[in-house]
């Protein structure tokens, strides 16, 4: 029996992602397609070019590790919409608990959130919105690692300069008001026992917040922080680090992710399907006056 997922439904990663593939099932998927849920507008500049749309920047992340994208109209990615309410949230933890079924069952089913998408999976997972404001806009960190990320699968193969990188040097791109504390997670049993901290960061007044994320047992993995703005937006009164250092950690993340994206084996049930699909089939737009520069309206 095919195993299917079907990205035509109305809502967007990352940018949540969600993997389909070819059309053979393989051990190791070597057509990966990752959906990416879009988002509501909310910038006027937003809205009067559609409802819904995608950053081109996230679509050019995983594009570069050598995958296809899907968009999931409505890979979480970054933005702002209300964590509870907002048909992104009710979409989301639509695709958080099938993710969460299809892994139980066998299914492998990664997730990539960042920056929104981190808050909404953290969101999802507690139950409820333990979000604070925090002084966390365009500003580039290093990252605090903690202990378990020398173990992890999003950093363990990354080669032994860029890890020290990674503390050493501003590489981690900041731009959103509200974070998680380190506190709030680790006396929340739901995330404590879910989520494995990564790394953490101070923001501008000495709150120390969760910065990245990865599941014990599920294939979740978040950052606060915005890995795609490193080769792909260059606004030069953007925090966006650009030096060698940076570029590999963007590079390492994103084709960390497509790789997990190739262990699962979902397909279109036939290429015309397949083709119909694809974000190739929509144009990206110049915005100059917004953040991404180039986005994808539906």
């Amino acid at each position: 029996m095919r195993r299917m997922v079907t990205p035509a439904a109305p809502l967007f990663l990352l940018s949540w992602c969600s993997s389909l593939a070819g059309p053979r099932r393989l051990e190791i998927n070597q057509r990966p397609i990752i959906g990416i849920l879009a988002q509501e507008s909310q910038d006027q500049d937003l809205i009067l070019q559609g409802k819904t749309y995608i950053a081109a920047p996230y679509v050019k992340y995983l594009e570069s590790a050598g995958c296809r994208v899907v968009p999931i109209s409505i890979l979480l990615p970054g933005g702002a919409v209300d964590l509870q309410t907002s048909s992104f949230a009710k979409i989301a933890k639509i695709f958080y608990d099938l993710a969460s079924k299809a892994f139980d069952a066998g299914d492998y089913f990664p997730i990539w959130g960042t920056c929104l998408g981190l808050q909404i999976l953290i969101t999802l997972t507690a139950g409820k919105n333990l979000l604070i404001k925090t002084d966390t806009e365009n500003i580039a960190l290093p990252l605090n690692l903690t202990n378990a990320a020398t173990s992890s699968k999003m950093f363990q193969n990354f080669p032994p300069d860029v890890y020290k990188a990674l503390s050493a040097e501003p590489l981690a791109a900041n731009f959103h008001h509200f974070s998680i504390t380190v506190q709030t997670f680790l006396e929340n049993e739901k995330l404590s026992k879910f989520y494995s901290i990564l790394s953490s960061n101070t923001d501008r007044n000495g709150v120390q917040f969760v910065s990245t994320v990865e599941g014990i047992h599920y294939p979740f993995y978040c950052v606060q922080w915005h890995p795609e703005v490193i080769r792909f937006q260059w606004q030069l009164d953007m925090a966006f680090p650009h030096s060698p250092h940076a570029v590999q950690v963007s590079y390492l993340l994103a084709d960390f992710f497509v790789n997990e994206a190739r262990k699962n084996l979902h397909y279109f049930p036939t290429p015309e399907e397949e083709r119909a699909a694809l974000i190739y089939n929509y144009n990206p737009q110049y915005v100059p006056t917004s953040s991404y520069i180039q986005v994808y309206f539906f």
